[in-house]
């Protein structure tokens, strides 16, 4: 495994736990689709909640949310739809989220922040 993934690992692992203790039960954990990859899909009080984590050691590439891309953004609701039309789980209303973790140069947690409705739909 690469440093990078070990960092994305981290970061996915911290944000789920975070995301538990907040009150959501994971039900999904690095699900794949044709358009690309959600981190963490969630329920939280009858909402479906897509999970996008951005993990950076340090600043010097800017912080985690800037790191989300246009690009990302699309391919993110892409993948929501396709796992709401595979698994159809009713009426539920959803949301994306992002999850920016920050940590510093030996790997410290200095931030987790949980923004929701990150992603616009």
């Amino acid at each position: 495994m690469t440093q990078r993934q070990l960092l994305g690992r981290l970061g996915e692992d911290l944000a789920r736990r975070r995301l538990e203790t907040d009150g959501h039960t994971i039900l999904e954990t690095n699900y794949r689709t044709r358009s690309g990859e959600i981190d963490l899909i969630s329920q939280k009080d009858g909402m479906l909640v897509f999970v996008e984590v951005r993990t950076r050691r340090g600043v010097a590439y800017g912080s985690p949310e800037e790191s989300l891309t246009p690009r990302k953004r699309s391919r993110m609701a892409a993948c929501a739809q396709e796992y709401i039309e595979a698994t159809q789980p009713g009426n539920l209303e959803w949301r994306i989220d992002v999850v920016a973790v920050e940590l510093d140069s030996q790997g410290r947690l200095v931030r987790l922040d949980v923004l929701e409705n990150a992603v616009e739909i």
